[in-house]
């Protein structure tokens, strides 16, 4: 379960930030496309922040929808996953625009 290192990072990366201070909020960015279930990161948060300063901190995910656009004919189209072909046909790999981030995108103390 990589989700559990994922969230130890994250929870380091906001306790360095924050120094002795008291976070209260979290707030993660998630990219449908990042491979990363959302859940695990929910489990595995309560367990990381227990005797830090984030222990009782709320966690706020927003999931970002996938995103591509097509390198033959230009079209956006939204994707669930990376192997999406475009409906035009074309095999090329589509250019992923959205749905692959992984960001702390605020922290409240």
């Amino acid at each position: 379960m990589h989700e559990l290192s994922l969230t130890r990072s994250i929870v380091s990366l906001v306790q360095e930030r924050a120094g002795s201070r008291k976070v209260r909020r979290v707030k993660l960015r998630v990219g449908q496309l990042a491979g990363v279930e959302i859940s695990a990161i929910r489990f595995c948060f309560d367990l990381c922040t227990k005797q830090t300063v984030l222990e009782g901190a709320r966690l706020e995910i927003e999931e970002v929808a996938g995103r591509a656009r097509c390198p033959a004919c230009g079209r956006e189209l939204s994707i669930a996953h990376l192997a999406t072909r475009c409906p035009c046909g074309q095999r090329a790999p589509l250019q992923i625009l959205a749905g692959e981030e992984l960001l702390v995108k605020e922290m409240e103390v």
